[in-house]
C-alpha cells in the first residue's frame, strides 16, 4: 500500500468519524500491515513552522523539531511520578555524539563517523558549529534558550577535526550540559541549508519553516498548515534504535468531540491534548490507554503587564490574585485533573523547590479593598487574551475568570488569539492580561526563574516585569549552584519566590498534567520536559 492510498484512507475515517457515520472496516492484509507500521494523531493545533530556531516557532513546532533534528546528546529514562518513563533531568546520554568528555571549562564530543542527513549527506563538525552558531545568532527565543546555559557566542563553538567539536564555557554554569540536551541546539545540514539562504536571510530560515534538513529519526514528506503533517522514518537515523513505526500522520481536529470519536472509534490512535472533561470520562469508560503525568517546572498563570497602568501597581494586582475563581477551575475545566498552586496555609515555609503554591485564596471582600486602596474603587476595564490553539482549556477558564473579575469591578473583554500568531502577540508585550502556560525546560527554579522573572530577558518576562532586586537573587542562585553553595542557593530560591509571590506580575493557578489517551496497542509512550510526543519510542502492538 502507498503512502498516498494510506493518507486517503485516514483522510476517508476522519471525515467519516466526524460526521457519524460509522468507518468502513479495515480487512486488507496490507492495509493493516500500514496501519501497524503507521501511527495517527489528532490534536487540537499543529506547528506554524518547521524549525525551532524560525520566528514564533509555536510549541506544536518543537514536535517536529525534537523527531527530526538530532542534538548531540540526550537525556536517559527513568520512572516518572505515575510509572510511565521519564526523563532523568540529571544523567544524559550520547545522541549524534558517541562520546563526551566534560573538563573544568569545556567539554568535547566525538561525532559518530556514520551518522547522516536525511538526504544522505554525512554529518561533519562544521555542521555542528554551524549550527550552534546559528542557534546564537538568530535572536530570539533560540538565542536567549542558548542564554541560559551560557551558551552565547560563536566562538565558544570549535571545530577540533571533522568529528570533534569543543564547547567552551564562558563561566561555570550548571545549566551548559543540560542546554545542549533541549530542542534549540539541534545540528542542521548546513551545506543543503547555505544553498537557499539569501543577504536578508543568512541562516536559511525561510527554507527550513517549510522543509527538515535533520539527521534525526523522522523527516517531514507533507505538511499542509492548520491541517496535517506527514512524517516518514530516516532510515539510515545513526542516533539510537531503530524506531518501530514508519509512518507518522499528524492530524489537526480543532473540535475536541471529533477528536475523541476518533479515538473512540478506533480511527485514531492518540491524542494528547483532549478536554479534562472528556479525559475524566474516558477514565471511567477504561477502553482506551490513558496516561496523566504533571508538567516539570511549569504552571498556568494569570499574566499582568506591569508597564500598563492599572497593572503597574502592586495593590492591583494583589487585588486580582484575590479574586481569581481558583477552585472553580480546578472543578469546572480541569475536573480535577490538574495541582492546585494557590491557597498555601499563611504559615506555610517556603520550599527551594519551583512550582509551590501561593497563599492567594478567593476573598472578594479583601479584593475589593485593594483595588480601593490602589485608588480604583469602581475597577476599571482590560482586556483578557488567550490562545485560541488551546482553546479547550483557555476559553472556559477565561470565562471563569472575567465574571469573577466583574464581581470586583474589573470588566474584562475576551480577546481570542488564533494559535499561529500567539508567540508573536505574546513577545510584543502588549496585550494587558493574560492567561498562559509556561514550563522550563530545565527542571531547576532558577532556570524558570530566569525565562520569566529577570529584567534581562526579552523573551518569556511577558509581564515586562522589573526588578533588580530579582535579578540579583536568580544570579546569585545560578552562580551559588554552578560553585557548589548549597547554603547561598537555598537562600537565593526562597527569597526570589517570596518576592515572585509578594509583587505577583504572574499569578499560578495550577500545575498542568500532560494527558494522553492512545489505543490499548500503542506503547513506548515517554514523558519528556518538551511536553511533546516522541515517535522514536512508541510502537503499535
Amino acid at each position: 500500500m502507498n503512502r498516498r492510498d494510506f493518507l486517503k484512507t485516514a483522510s476517508t475515517a476522519a471525515v467519516v468519524a466526524g460526521t457519524g457515520v460509522a468507518a468502513p472496516s479495515i480487512i486488507s492484509p496490507a492495509r493493516a500491515d500500514a496501519r501497524q507500521e503507521s501511527l495517527l494523531i489528532v490534536s487540537e493545533n499543529g506547528p506554524n513552522n518547521l524549525d525551532i530556531h524560525g520566528v514564533g516557532t509555536n510549541v506544536p513546532g518543537y514536535e517536529v523539531s525534537w523527531n527530526c533534528y538530532d542534538r548531540l546528546i540526550s537525556h536517559e529514562m527513568k520512572s516518572g511520578p505515575n510509572g510511565v518513563p521519564y526523563y532523568d533531568r540529571d544523567k544524559f546520554k550520547p545522541e549524534l555524539a558517541e562520546d563526551m568528555n566534560v573538563g573544568d571549562m569545556s567539554a568535547t564530543f566525538k561525532l559518530r563517523k556514520d551518522a547522516v542527513f536525511q538526504d544522505g549527506t554525512p554529518v561533519t563538525a562544521a555542521d555542528v558549529k554551524w549550527s550552534l552558531d546559528r542557534a546564537v545568532s538568530v535572536g530570539g527565543f533560540p538565542t536567549f534558550q542558548m542564554k541560559a546555559g551560557s551558551l552565547e557566542q560563536t566562538d565558544q563553538f570549535v571545530v577540533v577535526d571533522d568529528h570533534t567539536v569543543r564547547v567552551d564555557f564562558l563561566r561555570k554554569d550548571r545549566l551548559t550540559i543540560p542546554d545542549l540536551a533541549v530542542i534549540v541546539p539541534c545540528i542542521v545540514n548546513s551545506q543543503l541549508v547555505k544553498k537557499h539562504a539569501t543577504a536578508d536571510d543568512p541562516w536559511g530560515l525561510e527554507y527550513t519553516k517549510q522543509n527538515t534538513a535533520g539527521s534525526g529519526a523522522y523527516k517531514v514528506v507533507r505538511w499542509r498548515s492548520g491541517t496535517e503533517v506527514v512524517l516518514e522514518r530516516h532510515e539510515d537515523w545513526k542516533g539510537g534504535p531503530k524506531p518501530a513505526l514508519k509512518r507518522i500522520i499528524w492530524r489537526i481536529v480543532p473540535s475536541a468531540g471529533n477528536r475523541r470519536a476518533l479515538l473512540e472509534r478506533g480511527d485514531a490512535d492518540l491524542s494528547f491534548d483532549l478536554p479534562s472533561k472528556d479525559f475524566a470520562e474516558m477514565k471511567q469508560d477504561g477502553k482506551l490507554s490513558l496516561v496523566s503525568t504533571p508538567y516539570s517546572n511549569g504552571i498556568q498563570y494569570i499574566g499582568m503587564n506591569v508597564t500598563q497602568p492599572p497593572f503597574d501597581n502592586v495593590k492591583v494586582r494583589q487585588a486580582v490574585a484575590y479574586a481569581l475563581p481558583y477552585q472553580k477551575i480546578i472543578d469546572a475545566v480541569m475536573f480535577g485533573l490538574a495541582k492546585p498552586m494557590f491557597g498555601a496555609a499563611a504559615d506555610t515555609p517556603t520550599e527551594v523547590a519551583w512550582p509551590q503554591p501561593h497563599k492567594y485564596f478567593t476573598d472578594l471582600d479583601k479584593a475589593r479593598a485593594l483595588l480601593a486602596e490602589a485608588g480604583y474603587p469602581n475597577g476599571f476595564e482590560t482586556t483578557l487574551s488567550f490562545n485560541l490553539g488551546f482553546a479547550g482549556v483557555n476559553e472556559p477558564l477565561c470565562i471563569l475568570v472575567q465574571e469573577s473579575l466583574a464581581q470586583i469591578g474589573i470588566k474584562t473583554t475576551i480577546n481570542k488569539i488564533p494559535g499561529a500568531n500567539w508567540r508573536t502577540e505574546l513577545i510584543k508585550k502588549e496585550m494587558p492580561l493574560i492567561t498562559n502556560v509556561f514550563s522550563g525546560w530545565l527542571d531547576y527554579p532558577e532556570y524558570f526563574f530566569f525565562w520569566c522573572y529577570h529584567g534581562q530577558n526579552a523573551v518569556f518576562n511577558t509581564m515586562s516585569y522589573q526588578s533588580p532586586e530579582m535579578d540579583a537573587m536568580i544570579d546569585g542562585a545560578r552562580a551559588a549552584a554552578a560553585n557548589g553553595d548549597t547554603m547561598a542557593y537555598e537562600k537565593d530560591v526562597k527569597d526570589f519566590v517570596d518576592l515572585a509571590f509578594e509583587e505577583v506580575p504572574r499569578i499560578p493557578l495550577y500545575q498542568p498534567y500532560v494527558n494522553v489517551a492512545m489505543q490499548p496497542n500503542v506503547s513506548g509512550y515517554q514523558y519528556w520536559f518538551h511536553r511533546r510526543l516522541d515517535y522514536r519510542s512508541l510502537a503499535k502492538a
